[in-house]
């Protein structure tokens, strides 16, 4: 067995969601998940199929989105692993639906940060093993910390 990593930048204005299914109707099903949730959400998604053709299969409504979704899941290329990757919006609005479709296993993170992926490559194919999702924690909230979290939900219209 063989580790290795991929690196994922995530451009401003942009989130990543990397999740892990086990069908092909993956794209179709979170396509229409993420669509019916919230119509006019600019997106794109990507499946790493696991067997047969063992193509990238691919949906979305933005290009942009679509490409970058693509672009990670080819360079991923780990057994039925997801991207999603959303424009201007949040993983929050639309990621208990996705974990709620029936063939979506897991979800590895939600994230707008540089994510490492975690690869493990046998003979039989490659694999997540895990994700690094942001840089060591750097100490404890104190007062003004929290005053800053607490007005930046409300600014942000996540809070009331």
């Amino acid at each position: 067995m063989e580790l290795k990593t991929v690196d994922i930048e995530v451009p401003q204005g942009y989130q990543l969601i990397l999740g892990q299914s086990h069908f092909i109707k993956t794209v179709e099903d979170i396509y229409e998940t993420i669509n019916s949730s919230h119509p006019n959400m600019k997106f794109g998604v990507a499946f790493c199929e696991s067997s047969g053709k063992a193509l990238v299969r691919y949906d979305g409504t933005e290009e942009t989105s679509t490409k970058m979704a693509v672009e990670i899941a080819e360079r991923l290329s780990a057994g039925h692993c997801f991207v999603v990757i959303l424009k201007d919006s949040f993983p929050i609005n639309v990621l208990n639906r996705i974990k709620m479709v029936e063939e979506v296993v897991n979800i590895y993170c939600a994230t707008a940060n540089k994510v490492t992926v975690i690869v493990a490559e046998t003979e039989l194919g490659r694999g997540i093993l895990g994700v690094i999702d942001g840089v060591k924690t750097k100490g404890i909230e104190q007062e003004d910390d929290k005053k800053e979290r607490y007005q930046f939900l409300r600014k942000i219209g996540y809070k009331k």
